[in-house]
């Protein structure tokens, strides 16, 4: 017998239907499929995430400067300041709350603690080392970057000595390793070679290594390319005047990498770990997924990116003019490098990204 209401083919249902844009159903496949279904609720989107951003994933750069109780505006990073070291000890306890596990600092040095060899770098009272010191005294659970190159200490601007119009490797490594040191004397717990030197990083292991300071971890600048999206950076840390009167002015081709390549990233990192860094990093950001993907999925080791001040700077510029949806571009920018595979991010959102992602 008959049904008295057969049921009518599938095939076709969408078609009759008038479904606009419908895809083709692929051979084998129920045609009733329809991604939008775990879409349809904020409960289903949860459960099928690929990827999450955490408040774990954060680290918070920081701009050191002297005085007390001192807060300088940086000009081209709209809510960015430079902090006097009490004020440091102040954010750190604002990361502390938030949940963010790591802050990095950054000095902006005077100009009369500036030289050509950069012996500031390796003064054990400078800014970062007695911010550094601070901190730990504070007694605050959070770990500390330190970065270690010589731009914020040179009278040129450079990340290394120069000679003449060059920049000396070897010479400069010398130095970095002094730099080394100190920062982990004064309780540094990520040394974060940016300099791009060739062989700094097994130096700088070694020096560990042998001074007591085995458990301090580095985290290699690995792919850090010669990018015009710093500039907003060398203004806070005052070596944008300075690299203007270098005799090779702001060009940092010759060290840093060329934006046109990638294969070249994977040797830099496949060197950098074999020196003995713990940590990777790719700077700049959110020009350089493809990099940040390639990294982590070829060394499967902890990957992390720099999302920097001229992406912040373009992100909060945009907010502040209305031209944008400022915490929903941030949140979106931040889980595009997690997609990319990063292991975390430093960014100067950092606190405005925890507050959301702890409301959530």
């Amino acid at each position: 017998m008959k049904p008295r209401h057969p049921a009518p083919p599938i095939e076709p249902i969408a078609r009759r239907a008038g479904a606009v844009g419908s895809a083709p159903t692929p051979p084998g496949a129920f045609p009733g499929v329809r991604l939008r279904r775990v879409r349809s609720t904020r409960w289903s989107r949860r459960l099928v995430a690929e990827h999450r951003l955490t408040v774990d994933d954060l680290i918070w750069p920081l701009f050191v400067v002297e005085g007390a109780n001192k807060r300088v505006p940086v000009a081209s990073m709209p809510g960015v300041e430079r902090l006097s070291v009490d004020n440091i000890v102040a954010a750190a306890e604002q990361a502390v709350a938030l949940g963010i596990p790591a802050i990095a600092l950054f000095p902006n040095t005077e100009p009369k603690l500036r030289s050509d060899d950069g012996r500031e770098a390796f003064n054990p009272e400078n800014l970062v080392c007695r911010a550094t010191r601070a901190v730990k005294e504070a007694g605050l659970d959070i770990g500390i970057v330190l970065d270690v190159a010589l731009d914020p200490y040179t009278t040129h601007g450079h990340d290394g000595l120069m000679r003449g119009s060059e920049i000396a490797n070897d010479e400069t490594i010398e130095v970095l390793v002094r730099q080394s040191l100190v920062q982990a004397e004064a309780g540094a717990d990520i040394l974060a070679p940016s300099d791009m030197m060739d062989g700094r990083v097994g130096a700088i292991r070694t020096a560990l290594e042998e001074n007591g300071y085995a458990s301090t971890l580095i985290m290699a600048y690995a792919a850090k390319y010669a990018s015009a999206f710093y500039g907003p950076f060398r203004d806070a840390v005052g070596s944008s005047v300075t690299l203007a009167s270098s005799p090779i002015k702001r060009d940092k081709r010759s060290y840093q990498m060329d934006p046109a390549n990638s294969d070249e990233a994977l040797r830099e990192v496949a060197l950098d770990l074999a020196e003995g860094a713990d940590l990777i990093m790719v700077k700049p950001g959110m020009a350089y997924l493809d990099i940040v993907r390639r990294v982590a999925e070829t060394f499967r080791v902890p990957t992390f990116a720099y999302q920097v001040s001229g992406e912040y700077a373009m992100l909060q510029a945009a907010a502040e003019a209305g031209w944008l949806d400022g915490d929903a571009v941030m949140m979106e920018s931040l889980l595009a490098f997690k997609r990319a595979g990063a292991s975390g991010i430093l960014t100067y959102f950092a606190p405005r990204a925890a507050a959301l992602l702890n409301e959530a």
